[in-house]
């Protein structure tokens, strides 16, 4: 099964949580027991799992990646995005989730995040849910 949604980012750096949505995407689906494929189409964006009890883990993360890969560094890209392409392939675009009993594992900690790096902009997630037999 295919899917897809679209999120709009307010931030030229964020990490929106979308777990909520994907258990839902899941509820609606007959994946019981499968996997959940995420996909990310865009060069200046990733998806990645982290914790979501204290929300300064995001802060320090995005503190840390743009020290690490800052915005204006003399890049040759055109665009001057660079840094948002390779903080995207730092990241990656994908990730594969298993799914027991209808229900996203994760572990008590962790949610999924949709991380932009050159917002604020409208974005898509792909998805492919499947099922073991």
């Amino acid at each position: 099964m295919l899917d897809e949604f679209s999120l709009k980012t307010a931030q030229k750096v964020e990490f929106v949580d979308i777990t909520t949505k994907l258990q839902r995407i899941v509820n609606k689906s007959d994946v019981n027991n499968g996997q959940l494929q995420i996909h990310i189409p865009h060069t200046t964006a990733a998806v990645t799992i982290n914790e979501n009890a204290d929300p300064s883990v995001k802060k320090d993360i995005i503190k840390e990646i743009n020290k690490i890969i800052p915005f204006d560094d003399n890049y040759s890209h055109m665009e001057g995005n660079s840094a948002a392409h390779i903080k995207s392939s730092f990241f990656g675009v994908d990730q594969l989730l298993i799914i027991k009993n209808g229900k996203i594992v994760l572990g008590t900690w962790q949610s999924v995040y949709f991380c932009e790096f050159d917002g604020p902009r409208k974005r898509k997630v792909k998805l492919q849910l499947s099922n073991f037999k």
